[in-house]
């Protein structure tokens, strides 16, 4: 199979399980999209495979970087590139699993080479909008960009101000940019699961985090807490998770506090993904697919 197969969903729909099951009927390569699991030392609270199941179905992408190092999202096209490619030129199939949509969103569609922002030009257009309003700036990116200005909100200051902040920059509609980005370059078969109750999930969500607490949650955040080099602005431990644990250990939160804002925080993770996989073309869902129905879907 020459196409790249993409499992994305919400957290706890099952994606790692499935991955690891059609690995068992192709020749495959697994590669991990998942901005947590790149982390050493970071097992329970990324739900992370075990160690038996990452020796019987080996898993690019996972804990490449001690949690005081910084992953960006062009670092993961680069290496997920030349996974990908490594693993077709092997006459494999390279199967990337995940929820982190940006990663994914990265690969497929690309990067798009932007300028770094101009506070002067930033405040002359915000002085603009005060003058006049952000509906009449959006009128104005519609001149420059009409493709930009049809997907964005004519109150949506933030990306209305970036859109027209590139165009003064660079000359050039953020569209176009967009456009020039370096996609992949292989065929992908996307695959969502999620399940068709949102209860479901949710209920998924809670007891998995409870069984994370139950296997020793706590004491590994409590070991990186220890160590003294890291902190809540590392990436790391801004994930899902580690963040509301690390201030129940600095005494911000009482532990069923942590736990039920780690619920909540997990849950509004899961609303996120959802709605971005909804806008993604392209994409089959299933809710507890057997392998046989992926299969096909493949063919």
């Amino acid at each position: 199979m020459s196409k790249v197969i993409c499992i994305m969903g919400p957290t706890a729909s099952g994606k790692t399980d499935l991955a690891m099951r059609l690995s068992d009927h192709m020749p495959c390569d697994i590669i991990s999209v998942d901005s947590a699991m790149i982390y050493k030392s970071m097992d329970i609270g990324t739900a992370k495979p075990t160690s038996e199941e990452l020796r019987e179905y080996p898993h690019h992408l996972v804990d490449i970087l001690d949690p005081s190092e910084h992953y960006s999202a062009a670092d993961f096209c680069k290496d997920a590139k030349a996974l990908i490619q490594s693993s077709l030129d092997q006459n494999r199939t390279p199967i990337l699993v995940g929820g982190t949509m940006m990663y994914f969103n990265a690969l497929i569609n690309g990067l798009a080479v932007l300028p770094e922002r101009d506070e002067l030009i930033r405040a002359r257009i915000t002085q603009e909008a005060e003058l006049t309003s952000w509906a009449q700036l959006h009128e104005k990116l519609e001149s420059v960009d009409p493709t930009l200005a049809k997907k964005i909100h004519s109150n949506d200051a933030q990306r209305i101000q970036r859109a027209l902040e590139v165009y003064e920059l660079t000359g050039k509609p953020m569209s176009e940019l967009w456009e020039e980005a370096d996609k992949l370059r292989h065929p992908v078969c996307s695959i969502a699961l999620a399940p068709t109750d949102r209860s479901i999930l949710h209920q998924r969500i809670e007891q998995r985090f409870h069984l994370m607490m139950e296997q020793g949650f706590l004491g590994e955040v409590r070991a990186l807490y220890q160590r003294g080099d890291l902190d809540l602005t590392m990436s790391s431990m801004r994930s899902v998770g580690y963040r509301q644990i690390w201030q129940h250990l600095d005494g911000d939160l009482t532990l069923p506090e942590a736990t039920q804002k780690a619920v909540t925080a997990t849950r509004q993770l899961a609303k996120r993904q959802l709605t971005w996989l909804r806008s993604w073309e392209d994409v089959t869902w299933f809710d507890r697919p057997s392998v046989q129905e992926v299969l096909k879907t493949l063919q």
